[in-house]
Parts: structure tokens; sequence; C-alpha cells
């Protein structure tokens, strides 16, 4: 098991531009989440917890540039990539969307090979582990693409999901990730674990850490609120 593929939400009111996404996102490789409508958007937001999210500004119900707002405006939200699609073309629109706190903004119609480069680059930002690249804290070294971790050089023996536990952990250190996050994100959107099975991976990924000569605390329980690197 590799770390997990990136997952994006597609928000757009158009059936066929939205399937015209999903095809070529999914053809990269990517899990698709589709929203037709602002509310409906706002809905998967919380139930997905999407890497990207590619968002129309002129949507039924909430607009798209009130859900870029809303997204800013969490904790959560604040290192969640939006690109902003519009037909808006004028320069006043694109400051507007970018002011309200999307990452990039492209004007409809786009070329589906710049957008696919743009998320690219803004997962290369958000999610470095999803995209091969490696992560590194401290003496701590992981690399994706070659499934290898060390502390110090020295390696560590993980198991597929602490693997992946430590990569998301790794992609933003300090950030506090509750025990449903790191489901999600780890054991994907369809899993049917409880929170207990974090409990019970943490604990290994401690002990291949202490094993490797890492502190004991490097990675930290957050009382009450979940988990946290560093």
């Amino acid at each position: 098991m590799s770390p997990a593929r990136a997952h994006i939400l597609v928000v757009e009111d158009e059936a066929a531009q939205r399937e015209i996404l999903r095809y070529n996102l999914e053809a990269e490789g990517y899990s698709v989440a589709e929203a037709a409508d602002g509310d409906e958007a706002l809905l998967l937001l919380e139930e997905e917890a999407p890497d990207l999210v590619l968002l129309d500004w002129m949507l039924p119900g909430v607009s798209g540039i009130e859900i870029c707002r809303r997204i800013k405006r969490r904790a959560s939200g604040r290192d969640l990539p939006v690109i902003m699609l519009s037909a808006r073309s004028e320069e006043v629109d694109r400051v507007r969307g970018l002011e309200t706190g999307a990452d990039d903004y492209m004007v409809k119609p786009f070329s589906l090979r710049e957008l696919m480069a743009r998320v690219r680059l803004q997962l290369r930002r958000a999610r470095p582990g999803t995209m091969g690249a490696r992560l590194q804290y401290g003496a701590l070294l992981l690399e994706p693409e070659a499934h290898r971790a060390s502390w110090a050089g020295h390696g560590l023996k993980l198991g597929p999901l602490e693997f992946r536990l430590l990569s998301t952990l790794m992609e933003h250190p300090g950030r506090v990730w509750s025990r449903e996050s790191l489901l999600r994100r780890v054991w994907g959107r369809e899993h049917d674990h409880d929170t207990r099975t974090v409990d019970v991976h943490v604990a290994r990924l401690r002990k291949a850490l202490r094993r490797a000569g890492a502190p004991a605390d490097l990675v930290r329980t957050i009382r009450s609120e979940g988990y946290a690197l560093g």
C-alpha cells in the first residue's frame, strides 16, 4: 500500500463540465468527489476531507466566492488548495477571487493540460507525499516512491498503514490531526474502522521510531484532539 492518492473535490454546476474534469483527474490517478451546487459542496467538504478543491465561481445556492471564504476561515482549511474556475476574466474578478483566499484562478474556457499542471503544483505544495516527494523532518526521512523511511540513517520497519500514517503526519509537522481525519487519510473514505484503530497503529509507529533511536515524544498525543508530529 503506497501513500494515499490525492482526493479532489470538483464543485461545478454544469454536468458535462464535471464529467470532463472527473475523467481527466481520474486519468491522472486522483480520486474525485463531485458537487453540483454550493450547499452540496459545503456538506462534502466536511465528509470527504479533500486535498484540493476545483471551485466554480457561479453556483446555485452558496456562491464559489463564499465557499472559498468559509474554507479559508477554518484552521483546517488554510492549507487546503482552492483553484477557482470562472468565466469572469476581468482583472478585478481575478483579484477578488485571489483576495478571498483562492490559491489559483483560471478563466473558462481553459486548457485541461494547464489545469492538470496547476493541480500538480498545488498538491506538491500542500501534500508532497502524494506526489512522490521526499519528506524530511529533522533526522526523520521518508521516501514515498522507494517506500523507505529512516531516522538518522537507521531504517524504520513500517507496515503499509504505519508508512501512510507517518507520511500524513510529516506533510504538516506540528499540525494536530484528529483520529477521524487520520482514518479518512490513511484508511480511505470507505473505511469501516473506529478511532481505536488509529491508536493501535500510532503505537506501532512509535515503537518503530523508538527502535531506530527517535525520541519517545516525536509523535505527540494531544488530549481530546488527536496526534501531531514534533
